[in-house]
């Protein structure tokens, strides 16, 4: 099992920066990582995802250009870093794993990003 502790959320004006923080209990070097959101009312949404070795990401339109997903696998962590943030960004951010070889994935505790003046 993998435990993930996110951190670094927190309430910040529109246009500002953040980096969320992942850390992982073990290895993580055979496990997409990712993160969502989840805003009141609204389901989880994927916001951006990093293969294994950190070569491929991806993100959610409404991020591109804006968030940089990022892992460090000997240290067993995962970023988040989010520029010109708005308030529609504000949600809780969720942590993900999900093992390239079985069904398993593991969630965090989430972390609450506030944007607003």
């Amino acid at each position: 099992q993998v435990q993930l502790v996110e951190s670094g959320g927190g309430l910040v004006q529109p246009g500002g920066s953040l980096r969320l923080s992942c850390e992982a209990s073990r290895s993580i070097n055979f496990y997409d990582m990712a993160w969502y959101r989840q805003a009141p009312g609204n389901e989880r949404e994927l916001v951006a995802n990093i293969s294994p070795g950190g070569s491929n990401t991806e993100y959610t339109d409404s991020v591109e250009g804006r968030f940089t997903i990022s892992r460090d696998n000997a240290q067993r962590m995962v970023y988040l870093r989010m520029f010109n943030l708005q308030p529609e960004d504000t949600a809780v951010y969720y942590c993900n794993a999900k093992s390239t070889w079985s069904s398993e994935a593991y969630w965090g505790q989430g972390t609450q990003v506030t944007v607003s003046s």
